[in-house]
């Protein structure tokens, strides 16, 4: 098969498209032929060797955690897929080895769900490891009916869809930091924006009134927007992070290091197909332009998802 490989870490250009053998797939593993994968942030930090503390790396290496595909083969312990069925998936095992950058991926089953019926391969491939990640957070920060939330980095591969996955949670009213040009999109999205940076307390108090506080705050990008985050709500433990769990702990605060889900992606999948959650993908390339995929996204302004397809 066609794949994406890195034989060692570095900068994009250590990106390679080659053929390599097909992966094995196990008992309960499902064989998926991939359309699309999604582009993470996590995916460039792995290239950079920024995990080796956390999960084992072996070399030649195949990056990417999300899939959207279609089945070819099923396990035989498999009993929720079978061939044909279109699947997304957050591909992430207990090594980073065998991603999703390539024409085939062997899944566990438990990293999978059936792909939302009206979305398409692009758009699905953009929601397991965001959505999953939102998702997570604003469950370990109690987010609610009728929660007033404050999502850091709203406009961001997370941010745009915790701000949706929030209301569909219950919560009443959702603030987004973003530059000014983004504010109308995060309209669009259902949030009310306000301008990141200093002040940022002083412009969350404007729009909130009372107390000047929010029930919930999500971080997705960590420094100030981390350090700032215990003074924007009313109880410490109710605000997390995805970037920083040294320092969230020491102010009180959760951290989440997102973790497959099954029934938790169905959930957001029927969100999609209910109408009440959207995957903004800013930009598609194909497998092969993987490199400009990666420097786009660590340049770190994308709207929404970055996504790479396979013909």
């Amino acid at each position: 098969m066609k794949a994406v490989v890195i034989n060692e870490f570095g900068e994009a250009d250590v990106l390679s498209p080659q053929t390599v053998e097909d992966p094995v797939v196990g008992p309960d593993a499902v064989l998926v032929e991939v359309r699309a994968a999604g582009v993470n942030p996590v995916d460039w930090k792995i290239r950079r060797g920024y995990l080796q503390g956390a999960l084992p790396h072996h070399f030649p290496l195949i990056p990417g955690w999300d899939v959207a595909g279609v089945v070819r083969a099923a396990g035989p312990a498999v009993t929720d897929y079978r061939e044909g069925d279109e699947v997304v998936g957050y591909v992430r095992k207990d090594h980073v080895q065998n991603g999703s950058y390539a024409e085939l991926v062997a899944a566990p089953d438990r990293t999978l769900a059936h792909k939302p019926a009206t979305s398409g391969f692009a758009e699905a491939a953009g929601l397991p490891l965001a959505g999953l990640t939102a998702l997570q957070l604003l469950r370990a920060v109690r987010v609610g009916d009728g929660a007033v939330v404050l999502v850091h980095a709203a406009a961001g591969g997370v941010g745009h869809l915790a701000v949706q996955i929030a209301h569909a949670l219950g919560a009443s009213r959702v603030i987004g930091t973003a530059s000014p040009a983004n504010h109308d999109f995060l309209r669009q999205l259902g949030a009310e924006p306000v301008t990141y940076g200093d002040g940022l307390a002083d412009r969350v108090a404007g729009l909130v009134g009372g107390d000047g506080k929010v029930d919930a705050a999500l971080d997705f990008i960590g420094g100030q927007a981390l350090t700032d985050s215990p003074g924007l709500v009313r109880d410490a433990a109710r605000h997390g992070t995805v970037v920083d769990a040294q320092t969230a702990g020491k102010q009180g605060g959760q951290y989440v290091f997102v973790r497959p889900d099954s029934a938790g992606l169905a959930w957001l999948g029927r969100l999609m197909d209910e109408g009440k959650l959207t995957v903004e993908v800013q930009r598609t390339y194909p497998l092969k332009q993987a490199a400009d995929a990666h420097r786009l996204v660590e340049d770190g302004h994308v709207r929404g998802k970055v996504v790479l397809t396979v013909d």
